[in-house]
């Protein structure tokens, strides 16, 4: 069954996890991550301390990866880029092949906001965006602050 109702129980979820991380994970935001088949909990991850492993990274690890025909709940757009050079979230979810992304707060990185999102759709997989948007907010808002402005 899939609904507003039980994509929000997701979501929240995934809101819970990443303000269990909250403060923990500087420079990076907390992000939490549920991944979801059949309308159960297979996995779940939040961003680890000092902003490593991402949370979908840690969610995926929990899977071996394996992910296939899976949604993906997340607080913050998957990353389309690493500052490491390792594979980006976006990446890892498409080989992973999960087949739904929810995620409720953009990327707000000048330098990678809607990679992520493009890397998903091109890959074939449905994108939705915005689901408790303000909640999940509260996440990032000390990242946001220290953004550096693209120029």
């Amino acid at each position: 069954m899939r609904g507003r109702t039980t994509d929000s129980t997701f979501m929240q979820r995934a809101l819970g996890l990443g303000l269990s991380q909250l403060g923990k994970t500087v420079p990076n935001p907390s992000v939490g991550c549920v991944i979801v088949r059949d309308g159960v909990v297979i996995a779940e991850g939040a961003t680890g301390d000092g902003g490593r492993p991402h949370a979908e990274e840690a969610a995926l690890a929990a899977l071996g990866g394996e992910a296939e025909g899976a949604t993906a709940y997340v607080t913050l757009e998957p990353c389309g880029e690493r500052s490491n050079g390792a594979c980006s979230c976006s990446q890892r979810l498409v080989e992973a092949k999960v087949k739904r992304v929810v995620f409720a707060c953009e990327d707000p990185s000048p330098y990678a906001s809607h990679i992520g999102t493009e890397r998903l759709k091109a890959a074939g997989i449905e994108v939705e965006t915005g689901l408790m948007a303000d909640e999940c907010a509260a996440l990032i808002a000390d990242f946001v602050k220290n953004l550096p402005v693209k120029r």
